[in-house]
């Protein structure tokens, strides 16, 4: 699986760092994120490591109003 994301084989013997990114296009507090997550991606080469970048759940108050799950979004 790792190979066809583009691992070679002396990509095997190196640390893997997840970079988990929120990155999202529905609310503008969270489109920026991609561009860290880019950077941190850079420096986790140059550290001799594997990045491996996962999204995560996009959480917005201006979604959530007047749900549940605004009593949650800022935890």
């Amino acid at each position: 699986m790792l190979r066809a994301v583009g691992f070679q084989d002396e990509n095997f013997s190196k640390a893997i760092v997840g970079i988990a990114n929120g990155y999202s296009t529905i609310t503008p507090c969270n489109m920026g994120i991609n561009k860290l997550a880019l950077i941190a991606e850079i420096g986790i080469k140059n550290a001799k490591a594997m990045p491996q970048m996962f999204g995560t759940i996009t959480i917005s108050d201006g979604i959530s109003m007047e749900t549940e799950g605004m009593k949650y979004s800022l935890v």
